[in-house]
């Protein structure tokens, strides 16, 4: 037989050319839009004093992670809109606006006044920019999950989600690399007079960029498939709040399943350098090098988690990740509060984000895999949007609340709370490795099949 034959675990040649091309424009439009969204937090210890003066750095801290918290409540926002519009015009249309508006965001903050310029109307500009941010990333989080996941092989669907946190992080790392050469290259003072501007000038630049490389991606197939069968839905259109409220206990396991991930990654990720720097007493170029290592092992482990995904399953990693977290947080924080040097805080550093990649790695594909074509998007943003706007972006402030009041380590035992509450969702939500993405899909899991379990109501709902 020639060995350039097709079978069914060997897709055609163009087939997995089209996988590759929708993985890497995803994944690159995905990395620039959380690079402007993270970059603020990154470099929020530079210019916090040139929008908000005074003696108290906490204080001063808090203002600006006020306005980071800001910016996700208008995530739900975002999520609803764009999440309609990505049900509705496709997931190519909303991709390539919401980095259209995490241009001009990003834009906006790197010409905004300070206090000394402008008084209070810097912060205002700051505030604005941070509200059209939480639009922008609304919309963002659950096109790309979408896409990304509807792209991606059925088998292979854990490893081609991985990769928008792996895009994610890589977003990170690029705002705390250009942050550390900064740091090398300018003085403190430089860099809290006008210094702080440059990687948001580059992140509009960007975004330029990845505009163009957005209009020339492909609708996936799912999308396509539902548009053909638009008349069967009349009762319910794409995209509405009618349609998701027929599926709103998966929008509950979606709200349920995102609380502990979110906190803990935010934990981890952005406030991890200001913890070290405020409460370890590490200097900040020794805290940002250790995130930018710990965020680069992180990344590294994504595939690799959701490649274990799709041979066992979801949940095992999740509930791995909800265990680790609940028991793990109060000792690796406390730690983490004691290490005064480079190897011992990467070390903490790394045994906590490897325990939170068991939710990173996947959890955009399980939420992708709980609903229909005609409602993914929606279904996957609205409900992620608002839990992180309750929690996710406001983890950064709690804490920073709880160390003002003298009680910083009430904050780890927040934390673990959280992911005791997502645990006992894992514990009892179905596994969603099976689920059918579309008709297709059903079609050929149902020609195949040898009777294993894939969830019943995730493969009804396949292409409806």
């Amino acid at each position: 037989m020639s060995s350039s034959t097709v079978t069914p675990e060997s897709p055609p040649r163009d087939e997995r050319g089209k996988r590759r091309l929708a993985l890497i424009g995803g994944s690159l439009g995905n990395l620039v839009e959380w690079y402007d969204w993270f970059v603020y937090a990154s470099f929020a210890i530079y210019f916090a004093d040139s929008f908000f003066p005074g003696d108290n750095p906490t204080t001063q801290l808090m203002n600006t992670a006020g306005i980071f918290a800001v910016g996700f409540l208008m995530r739900p926002v975002g999520g609803w809109i764009l999440g309609r519009a990505a049900d509705r015009h496709g997931r190519k249309s909303a991709l390539t606006l919401t980095v259209t508006m995490m241009s001009v965001a990003a834009l906006l903050i790197a010409i905004a006044p300070t206090y000394g310029q402008a008084g209070y109307f810097g912060a205002l500009v700051l505030l604005l920019a941070r509200l059209l941010q939480g639009l922008s990333i609304g919309g963002e989080y659950a096109a790309s999950a979408t896409y990304l996941t509807e792209a991606s092989a059925r088998d292979r669907r854990g490893l081609g989600s991985s990769f928008q946190y792996v895009s994610m992080t890589c977003g990170q790392l690029l705002g705390l690399g250009i942050l550390i050469t900064m740091q090398h290259t300018l003085s403190p003072a430089q860099l809290s007079s006008w210094g702080w501007r440059i990687p948001f000038a580059l992140g509009a630049l960007f975004a330029v960029v990845v505009f163009w490389l957005r209009r020339r991606l492909e609708e996936t197939d799912a999308f396509k498939e539902e548009s053909a069968d638009e008349d069967a839905h009349d009762d319910s259109p794409r995209g509405s709040l009618k349609a998701l409220w027929e599926h709103r206990r998966q929008a509950g396991l979606v709200m349920a399943l995102t609380l502990g991930g979110t906190v803990a990654y935010y934990t981890y990720t952005t406030y991890l350098t200001k913890y070290l720097v405020g409460s370890a007493g590490m200097a900040k170029t020794t805290a940002t090098l250790v995130s930018f290592t710990a965020l680069a092992l992180f990344a590294v482990l994504q595939p690799f988690a959701g490649m274990l995904s799709d041979r066992i399953g979801r949940r095992p990693l999740l509930i791995t990740f909800a265990v680790g977290c609940t028991v793990g947080t109060y000792p690796i924080m406390t730690a983490l509060g004691s290490a005064d040097s480079y190897w011992p805080a990467l070390g903490l550093s790394l045994l906590a984000l490897v325990i939170v990649t068991g939710y990173t790695s996947i959890n955009a594909a399980v939420k992708a895999e709980l609903f229909p074509t005609r409602v993914r998007a929606l279904g996957v943003a609205l409900p992620y949007a608002i839990a992180n706007a309750l929690f996710g972006g406001t983890a950064e402030y709690v804490a920073l609340w709880f160390k003002s009041g003298g009680h910083e380590k009430m904050f780890f035992w927040y934390v673990s709370g959280c992911a005791l509450i997502s645990l006992v969702t894992y514990v009892l939500m179905p596994d969603t490795r099976n689920a059918a993405l579309s008709r297709a899909e059903a079609g050929a899991g149902a020609a195949g099949s040898s009777g294993g379990g894939k969830p019943a109501e995730a493969s009804a709902g396949a292409g409806r």
